[in-house]
């Protein structure tokens, strides 16, 4: 590893730090202080962050005003078409009790000297400068959707050696759903027990297609089922056990193209695989359902060489957290509890038979 930054690497960083003071409106000497980010240069800052990263793009990311109040209703709710007797028919907007709560939120994207030397060397000046910044801002990005996906609490004092996914950096999309009324929204076994996914028929679910059916019938409120916005996110895990399936038994090219299509299609509705998404997970909702606040006005950003740690530090805080637009329009299993592969009785039973018939 590079003990120093090289001449060209210092001369491309200081350039960066150029162009990163300017987009701020802030003098160069500030830039290693931390510093506001308001105004329009926030709206840039959150639109840069939306565009480092599709899915975060595709979910409803807000600015609000204060550290806690009421959900921001923007997409599933009630009927709004209608009729009343000697006046106007009005939907109602926005969702009663269902609030939210921001949380202090501490990101640092650092970037080690021999990485710098690196870059300097594989390109322009403005190959550079774009290398680094996308760096920074999808490093930021991601973590937002990794948090999303799998926090369950806010530590004061967060891990990330213990708690590599931000487990303790706050509560996200799955975690708001098991705590809302006693967890009806999530689908978990019996204590004890597993729910087995098994493509080869030995377990409770055959396919991705039948647990999808089962979410949206048994989590998702009949007023959302047949809302064309509903979508199936599912993870890695799953997937991958049941493309082996199909592959085993594909003999003809469409019945390979049909494997390949498994991650795009699940039970008729859109599926995604999202960043950072537990593998033997699967959700139904809409994107615009999932939603990620940040307090307006707390964004403060730093950007220095550290000589300490040999990297180039860029530092991101502000006040943010998770809510779920309508709880009743989000289900999903409890991927603890999912075990691929066939159910042990299921054998047994199996077994049993085989042997009083012999």
């Amino acid at each position: 590893m590079s003990q120093t930054l090289t001449v060209q690497a210092e001369q491309r960083l200081n350039k960066y730090c150029d162009a990163l003071a300017k987009a701020y409106g802030i003098d160069i000497s500030k830039l290693d202080k931390q510093f506001s980010v308001t105004g329009p240069v926030e709206t840039t800052l959150r639109s840069a962050l939306l565009a480092s990263v599709e899915f975060l793009g595709l979910i409803t990311c807000l600015d609000v005003d204060q550290i806690k109040g009421q959900v921001v209703q923007v997409g599933v709710g009630q009927l709004y078409t209608g009729r009343k007797k000697g006046g106007r028919f009005k939907g109602k907007v926005g969702v009663d009790g269902n609030t939210y709560e921001l949380t202090e939120t501490d990101s640092c994207a650092s970037l080690d000297w021999a990485t710098l030397c690196t870059w300097a060397n594989a390109g322009s000046e403005g190959e550079f400068i774009k290398l680094v910044g996308e760096f920074v801002n999808k490093a930021f990005a991601l973590d937002m959707l990794r948090v999303g996906w799998n926090g369950v609490s806010a530590a004061d004092d967060t891990d990330p050696t213990q708690n590599p996914l931000g487990q303790d950096v706050n509560k996200g999309w799955h975690q708001i759903a098991r705590e809302w009324k006693g967890g009806s929204q999530i689908i978990k076994a019996a204590p004890g027990e597993k729910i087995y996914f098994d493509p080869d028929g030995k377990g409770e679910y055959k396919t991705l297609d039948e647990m999808a059916s089962d979410l949206i019938n048994t989590t998702i409120d009949p007023l959302f089922q047949q809302d064309p916005r509903l979508v199936v996110l599912v993870g890695t895990d799953l997937v991958a056990a049941a493309q082996a399936k199909l592959y085993s038994e594909a003999t003809k090219p469409s019945e390979q193209i049909a494997a390949q299509q498994l991650a795009k299609s699940i039970a008729g509705r859109k599926a995604y695989i999202p960043p950072f998404f537990p593998g033997k997970r699967m959700v139904v909702t809409t994107l615009d359902n999932l939603h990620c606040y940040t307090q307006r006005g707390t964004r403060k950003r730093k950007a220095d060489d550290n000589q300490d740690s040999k990297s180039f530090d860029n530092q991101y805080w502000r006040m943010e957290g998770y809510a779920l637009g309508e709880h009743k329009a989000y289900g999903g299993f409890e991927e603890a509890d999912i075990e691929i592969g066939a159910d042990p009785a299921v054998l047994a039973a199996e077994a049993a038979a085989q042997a009083a018939q012999g």
